[in-house]
């Protein structure tokens, strides 16, 4: 790279620094984050459990609740469990395949339960709620109910909402609001879903 090139690198670089100065200056305030990863795309509960493993690694509390999932074996759920992270999972699987509508509201309400008292309990400082955005669109958890949840919880506990069709309000809520977008899907070529990638 010639001198002058470098210069140029260079003054650029630290103009870029001094933005990123500026705004690092300016975020002061401490506060748990709500963060929602909605969208089409793949990758929404993998990066929610991410997180949870980075909280994790530094020594923090986090719970994991699942909506929908099912009890089938979860690579997630293998690896945080023995790290001390607690879940609660909704074990009825998914909700096309129970097709029956008081068992799923049934089994969503007693998780949901759980999901409460974690989102009370101080000492915890990140739930993440996988797939909630299903339960409020199909309306087995009231809307008001997890949004006064939410709004209540310890002011420094992080929570991760994750689940394609987010309502409104919950986005407008959010300090953090992630979008996957599906550009291509193996699935959709007809390749199985692989452990250890996809579950």
């Amino acid at each position: 790279m010639s001198e002058h090139n470098q210069d140029k690198h260079k003054a650029r670089q630290q103009k870029v620094k001094a933005q990123v100065d500026a705004k690092i200056e300016q975020a002061q305030e401490e506060k748990g984050i709500l963060q929602v990863i909605t969208g089409n795309g793949k990758g929404k509960s993998t990066s929610g459990f991410g997180t949870v493993a980075r909280c994790v690694g530094h020594g923090m509390n986090a719970a994991v609740v699942q909506f929908i999932k099912g009890m089938w074996e979860c690579g997630e759920r293998n690896l945080l469990e023995r790290a001390g992270v607690p879940f609660a999972v909704m074990k009825t699987g998914f909700t096309w395949e129970t097709q029956n509508r008081e068992t799923d509201t049934q089994a969503a309400q007693a998780t949901w339960q759980q999901a409460k008292l974690w989102l009370q309990d101080e000492s915890i400082d990140l739930v993440l709620l996988d797939e909630l955005t299903y339960m409020v669109s199909y309306d087995y958890l009231d809307l008001d109910e997890v949004i006064e949840a939410l709004e209540n919880r310890p002011a420094m506990q992080s929570v991760i909402i994750t689940g394609r069709g987010a309502h409104r309000r919950l986005t407008e809520l959010a300090d953090t609001v992630s979008e996957v977008r599906n550009v291509k899907h193996a699935f959709e070529a007809g390749i199985k879903a692989q452990k250890g990638f996809d579950f």
